[in-house]
Parts: structure tokens; C-alpha cells; sequence
């Protein structure tokens, strides 16, 4: 990366002007159109279509003024104080060559442009090298630029590598408890089934049916990012009142809470509150929070907050957890990214379950929000758009 490289232009492509005079033509006549068009810097002068001197507009009227005599300026063709050896370039010489050439003349020849040719010799324009300069300076820039840019992306490719094979690491590790357990579960639930062991059996089901549940529920989640980032996630609207979906959403949390002290509580500022957009969608980024907030909190309560903004529809999760370092509130949405700290480590999960609810909320035009303080808790808060609309 560090070797980019960008191309030089050619200086067939920065043509500032093909303006061109006869060389026998009178000096007067030159001073004329020179004084006619105020814009005009150099003239070629041109034998058919070849190139035989330049007149450039500060040498000619010095000349024409200070040597001559401007009585005499009438009687002179323009080819005999012309500059009759220009510097002549091809049209494919790269910018940066011609300005090393242009800058090497010797201080009596310098001058601001130069005669352009084609491969044949034929005239093909003038370049200005005061443009040529700033040309060369608007490559280099954006060469800088894009350097940078390179190098960030490939930093930030790097770094994705880096979360993505810890992923990968973790996932597996996850993965690999549950595939264990229903193995082992069926290889005693075989044995119990041999053996006549009923009641144990009646146990180890249960227990399979739960590392079964939790393998699906990894699972869902990897395909479910899969589906997400290819662009396949589809959106099914249809009208429903959110705070059934709440109280549903908090029995499961209940569960997942088991034995803790800890509450969970549904706060609702009216009867009812209809939205026309996607349940299913809307349960899994509850169910997404809530399963956070129940695996990091160990006592106080767990609060589902649901109000109404305007057109939105809020939905505030807040819990007296372990709460997330403000160093660490960047990463928390980030795919393939976990956080490191020693509290957190310790509880199991893909750390997938926040970047698939900021995507779901980004397809449905919400957004969340996330305040914490670390060692008190956390408050994430969701805002949806009462009626879901494609592309709003």
C-alpha cells in the first residue's frame, strides 16, 4: 500500500489554447489582436501545420516597445522577433517530465507556455505552464488523499479481519457447547431408553430441548446478520397494538431472568398504542435488549417504558446492570465486535444480538439510542415510525 501509485497526466489532455498566426504576418496586426483580446497570453506561429516560434504576451510587447519603436512596429513581419525556438512537447509526454523541461530552459528562454505537437509534428496546442503546475499540484494532492484513503481502508479492512476471526473463534466456542450437550444428552437419553429409566429420560429430554433451543437461537442470529448485510430481509406490515408485544416480551425476560432479583416492569402511558409496521421484527429487537439488559443484571429491575412522540412510537429499555465504560460505547454496535470487560466475559452469547437490532430498526426508519453509567445500568431507547413506509 505504502508504494501507490497515480499516474501522471499527458499534456495532450490539459490544452489551454490553439490560437496561431502566420509567421509573415505585420507586428502591427499582432499588437491589434493582442489588444483586442485581453485574455489572450501566446500565440504559435505555424508554417501549414508545423510550429516554427511562439509569441507570448509579455516578450512581445517588451520587445515590440522598448527595442524597436513602436513606429516601427508596422513594417516587421512577426516571425522576425518572435521566439523562433519554443519549447515543443508531444501531446502523450506525462505532466510531470514536461514541467521538469520546462523549468530546466535557461532564464532568457523561460516563458509561461509551450507549443503542444501531435506524433506527426502537427501543431496540436498551447499549454500554459503556470497551469501545468497547478495541475501537477492537484495530482499530488489527490495522491496524498488517496493514499490516506487507501491506507484507512485498509486499516479498517484489517481490523474487520482481525473482528471477524475472533468471531469466527467465539462463534465456534458457542456453537460447540450446545452441539456437545445434545450429544451427550442423547447418548444418556439412549442409555435411560435402554435401561428403563423413565423419569431420567423425561429430565434429559427437557435439558435437550434447551441446548437445542439455545444452538437455533445462535444460529437465527448468524443467519439472520447473513440475510441483513445481503439486502434479503424483507419487511411484513401489518397493523397491531404494541403493548400486547410488550407484555409478551416481558414474560420472556421473566424466564430468562430465573431466580435473580430482579423485576421486570412494563410502564405504559395509555391503553393502547396501534402501529402499522412489522411484529415480528419489532418482538426480536425487544427480545434483543431485554435478553442483554436480563444477562447483565443481577438484582433491581428491568424497565420497558413504551410512549408516543409525535408520529414515533418510543420504546425505552432500562436496567440497573453492570452498565458499559463510555471508552467502550463506540464498539457496542459494531459486527464482530465484543466488549472486553472482565464482568461481561464471563456471560455467554454471540455479541451479535445489538448490531442485528440497530440493522432491523435501520429497515424499519428507526433509530435507538444508548446512555449508560457504568456499575448503575443502562437505557437504550428505540424510536419507530407509528406507520412503516418502503424507503422512508
Amino acid at each position: 500500500m505504502d508504494s501507490l501509485y497515480v499516474e501522471s497526466p499527458q499534456v495532450g489532455g490539459l490544452i489551454t489554447s490553439r490560437e496561431s498566426l502566420q509567421p509573415h504576418i505585420l507586428v502591427k496586426e499582432v499588437v491589434d489582436r493582442f489588444f483586442r483580446s485581453t485574455e489572450l497570453d501566446a500565440m504559435a506561429l505555424l508554417e501549414g501545420q508545423k510550429p516554427v516560434g511562439i509569441v507570448t504576451r509579455p516578450k512581445f510587447f517588451f520587445t515590440v516597445f522598448r527595442r524597436y519603436g513602436f513606429e516601427l512596429y508596422g513594417r516587421k513581419p512577426i516571425i522576425s522577433i518572435a521566439d523562433t525556438a519554443p519549447l515543443v512537447m508531444h501531446g502523450d509526454e506525462r505532466l510531470d517530465v514536461a514541467i521538469d523541461k520546462a523549468l530546466e530552459r535557461p532564464p532568457q528562454d523561460i516563458y509561461d507556455d509551450i507549443i503542444v505537437v501531435e506524433d506527426s509534428g502537427s501543431y496540436s496546442g498551447l499549454l500554459s505552464v503556470k497551469q501545468m503546475v497547478i495541475q501537477q499540484s492537484n495530482v499530488l494532492a489527490n495522491s496524498i488523499v488517496q493514499k490516506e484513503v487507501v491506507h484507512a481502508k485498509a486499516r479498517e479492512l484489517e481490523r474487520m479481519s482481525r473482528m471477524k476471526s475472533q468471531f469466527i473463534a467465539h462463534v465456534t466456542h458457542e456453537l460447540r457447547s450446545p452441539v456437545n450437550a445434545i450429544i451427550g444428552l442423547a447418548e444418556l437419553i439412549q442409555m435411560s431408553s435402554e435401561k428403563g429409566y423413565m423419569e431420567q429420560l423425561k429430565d434429559r429430554l427437557s435439558l435437550l430441548m434447551s441446548s437445542a433451543t439455545n444452538l437455533r437461537a445462535i444460529v437465527t442470529k448468524i443467519l439472520d446478520l447473513s440475510k441483513i448485510e445481503a439486502g434479503k430481509m424483507e419487511v411484513i406490515v401489518e397493523g397491531f397494538d404494541v403493548l400486547p408485544l410488550l407484555n409478551e416480551a416481558a414474560e420472556t425476560t421473566r424466564v430468562l431472568v430465573g431466580n435473580k432479583p430482579v423485576s421486570v416492569e412494563v410502564v405504559s402511558h395509555g391503553d393502547q398504542v396501534l402501529m402499522m409496521s412489522d411484529p415480528i421484527k419489532i418482538r426480536q429487537i425487544l427480545i434483543n435488549l431485554l435478553s442483554n439488559a436480563a444477562k447483565f443484571t443481577e438484582r433491581g429491575r428491568i424497565g420497558i417504558d413504551l410512549g408516543v412522540d409525535g408520529d414515533r412510537v418510543r420504546i425505552a429499555v432500562s436496567d440497573t446492570g453492570i452498565g458499559i465504560r463510555e471508552s467502550e460505547m463506540e464498539k457496542l454496535f459494531m459486527a464482530f465486535s465484543q466488549l472486553e470487560d472482565a464482568m461481561t466475559r464471563r456471560h455467554e452469547g454471540t455479541g451479535l444480538g445489538l448490531t442485528i437490532t440497530r440493522n432491523l430498526l435501520s429497515i424499519l426508519n428507526g433509530e435507538i439510542t444508548v446512555s449508560s453509567t457504568f456499575g448503575e445500568g443502562t437505557l437504550f431507547t428505540v424510536f419507530l415510525p407509528s406507520t412503516y413506509k418502503k424507503g422512508g
